[in-house]
């Protein structure tokens, strides 16, 4: 009687690391986390950037390394393309050379994700208010939007397991920290929150901007001519505002005619030049040692087509 044996198992050789989860379904990557559930600021790595367009070179052979939590000031001469590298690190709008990093995703491949986490505060022609409008009802509609679109999908789904008083007292606290941190107090306006966006003075409609921006509980914040028609006292304070931003943990750009010396609180400063060398050179002639009034007008132009095609988009 012949006793037959077991066959012996065979050894399972370990699996290569592809990064996927376990539990995950094959073929699926494991998911991301969505950009609205980090935290802190964003950190801002740019290497050798420029945005070309029809006339040339809007910017070129940019740098920036600012760590979270810091101002990053774009400065330069009218015309130098400060608008535009404003709108090309928050993700809207496409690079065509260099690579950068915004809080860890890659501008080129992550914009999408990139514009969740980077709210823009201030940037004429793109995001301006509607001056008939009030302060109240601007903050309303900036609530109503962002539980609507602007949370992450967990987050969403937990709000609506809430009764409607706690997502109103939700959204009560959320609007009133975006006012404290903007330092916005609706008492001191003429008609208080029934006050028309028209009627604001320049530093208060700043102010009003920041607060809806940090409704979002941004990362990333981008502000465009802050010390614009601005005497030396406001500028002053536009710039204690903006620190003020950034103590809190939230990344401020910031384009500027001059950029400040310091910052209050020793805030980190990191500052931008953009001038003709990096603002309109073209990839076939030099730039020039003395800027021409044409030249200046034909950046100027190329400007204003990159910031309409922003406004469609």
């Amino acid at each position: 009687m012949t006793r037959h044996q077991p066959e012996p198992e065979p050894q399972r050789q370990p699996e290569p690391d592809t990064g996927r989860d376990p539990a995950a379904p094959a073929g699926r990557a494991a998911p991301t986390p969505d950009p609205a559930e980090l935290a802190g600021g964003a950190a801002v790595e740019a290497e050798g950037i420029g945005l070309k367009g029809p006339r040339g070179w809007v910017f070129r052979e940019v740098t920036v390394e600012a760590a979270p939590g810091s101002v990053v000031a774009l400065t330069g001469a009218s015309g130098t393309g400060r608008t535009c590298l404003l709108l090309a690190l928050t993700g809207r709008m496409k690079l065509t050379e260099g690579e950068a990093r915004i809080g860890g995703l890659r501008l080129r491949k992550q914009a999408s994700a990139i514009r969740r986490t980077a709210a823009l505060a201030h940037v004429p022609g793109v995001d301006d208010l509607e001056p008939s409008l009030t302060v109240g009802e601007h903050l309303r509609e900036r609530v109503l939007l962002q539980r609507r679109y602007g949370t992450a999908p967990l987050a969403a789904l937990k709000a609506a397991l809430r009764s409607p008083r706690q997502r109103r007292a939700d959204a009560r606290r959320v609007h009133d920290e975006a006012l404290a941190a903007a330092g916005l107090d609706l008492a001191t306006l003429p008609k208080g929150p029934r006050t028309a966006v028209r009627d604001l003075e320049r530093l208060e409609r700043l102010r009003l901007c920041v607060a809806l921006a940090l409704i979002g509980r941004p990362r990333l914040i981008a502000v465009d001519d802050v010390d614009l028609k601005l005497s030396a006292p406001l500028r002053e304070e536009a710039w204690a505002l903006l620190a003020s931003v950034a103590a809190s943990g939230v990344t401020v750009l910031a384009v500027c005619g001059e950029a400040p010396a310091g910052l209050p609180g020793d805030v980190p400063l990191v500052v931008v030049v953009t001038d003709r060398a990096t603002g309109a050179r073209t990839a076939e002639a030099p730039a020039e040692p003395a800027p021409k009034a044409d030249d200046t007008d034909e950046t100027e132009k190329e400007t204003a087509d990159a910031l309409a095609e922003t406004g469609r988009a």
